[in-house]
């Protein structure tokens, strides 16, 4: 498969999702958000049919040297692309609304969301998720009490939005998660009970929302939309948080009878990263290893000590097949991106490069949203990455059709 540059100077944190959607309606084109290494917010698309990039359009100049601004997509019924993004902690979560269907030309003015959980840690990541069934937008984002809240519109661009709920809320904890949905009546999510450089271990977790409930994998009621919150000991429990690990949840998407599968990283030291896959089947959770991954990927300078020790290479489910795995990992000195597929639920892999024999860094893959059927394309980082404020990368591309 060919690769192209979508960008030469972008770069995205892998909590803040979708980063690319497919929409088919005139046109079938790929929409793509990402964040400047000056800070600037912006988005660009790539059309199917006549295999070309579009000029990228400038949403918001100089929001902040800092890849946790990077921005996330919706795109509506009738092609219409709104675009979420706030600082890291930021004072504001924003958003802007193209003018016409299935062009990123023009955007009308900048809003923002009327409130935020309380709290001194402001807005960060950005996860929009819409619901046919019940006609309804969720948005979901880390709010000013560093823990996950949302709230709710049936409009958006009315300015109207429900009241913010907290999702989960742990004493002492500070949960990273990360959403999948099929786009109708259910949403998937996964978290960690903490960041890893923070607590003396942690775990993974799971539940999913339907019908105004949450529920656990097999089935059971957590409890009812209106007596949120969750507690992380209500949820599924993937990675047991006193097993004395350290992980990181990077993906969760659902197989074709409605399962979850979830990805994360666990860490065996700071500088042994393995990768895992975990499948409810069969009324259990089957977890398996899929490869080393090596260690961090930011580029330590000499004689400095790693701020982000765990920020691995990253991983990504396919939401088309979640059967089949693209990662990033360290091969002959190298970042490299890589596809692994399964057949037999994660008990073996067969392997396949995607890069190879690279001077730069290849990391933080997506693959892009759309309903089923859709094409999807993958993207990944390429360049240069000294922390998470000091990044020059360019935003590679290959068509996965």
């Amino acid at each position: 498969m060919e690769t192209k540059t979508m960008t030469k100077d972008g770069a995205w944190c892998f909590f803040a999702d979708p980063r690319a959607v497919y929409f088919a309606g005139k046109h079938r084109r790929t929409y793509v958000g990402w964040l400047t290494s000056e800070g600037d917010v912006r988005v660009g698309c790539y059309d199917h049919d006549r295999g070309w990039i579009s000029e990228s359009s400038l949403l918001k100049p100089a929001l902040q040297k800092d890849d946790h601004a990077s921005p996330s997509l919706w795109m509506d019924s009738e092609g219409y692309l709104t675009v979420f993004y706030s600082a890291h902690n930021g004072k504001a979560m924003y958003y802007r609304t193209a003018l016409s269907p299935e062009s990123i030309d023009e955007f009308g003015e900048e809003r923002r969301l009327p409130a935020n959980s309380e709290g001194n840690k402001g807005y960060t990541y950005p996860n929009p998720v819409y619901l046919q069934a019940e006609e309804r937008l969720f948005l979901f984002w880390r709010g000013g009490n560093f823990k996950p809240v949302f709230s709710i519109t049936d409009d958006c661009g009315s300015g109207k939005w429900s009241e913010v709920r907290p999702l989960i809320e742990d004493r002492g904890n500070r949960p990273y998660i990360k959403f999948a949905s099929d786009n109708e009546s259910v949403i998937h999510f996964a978290c960690t009970d903490g960041h890893p450089n923070e607590e003396a271990s942690n775990g993974i977790h799971y539940a999913c929302y339907r019908n105004n409930a949450y529920y656990r994998a097999d089935g059971s009621i957590i409890k009812t939309a209106a007596e949120l919150p969750l507690a992380i000991a209500e949820m599924d429990t993937v990675v047991d948080p006193e097993s004395g690990k350290h992980c990181w949840i990077w993906d969760v998407a659902a197989d074709q009878e409605g399962n979850p599968v979830l990805v994360y990283a666990v860490f065996a030291s700071k500088s042994d990263h393995r990768y895992y896959y975990s499948r409810w089947d069969d009324g259990q959770w089957i977890t398996n290893e899929i490869a080393a991954a090596g260690h961090w990927f930011p580029q330590t300078p000499d004689g400095a000590v790693e701020r982000e020790p765990y920020y691995s290479g990253g991983l990504i489910l396919d939401p088309r097949d979640p059967g089949m795995v693209y990662l990033s990992r360290l091969q002959d000195g190298a970042f490299e991106i890589e596809r692994w597929s399964t057949e037999d639920n994660g008990i073996s892999w067969h392997s396949e490069a995607v890069t190879s024999s690279s001077s730069e860094l290849n990391v933080r893959p997506f693959i892009s949203r759309g309903p089923k059927g859709s094409p999807a394309m993958l993207f990944w980082m390429k360049g240069e990455y000294t922390h998470y404020t000091d990044y020059r990368t360019s935003l590679m591309m290959q068509v996965i059709e």
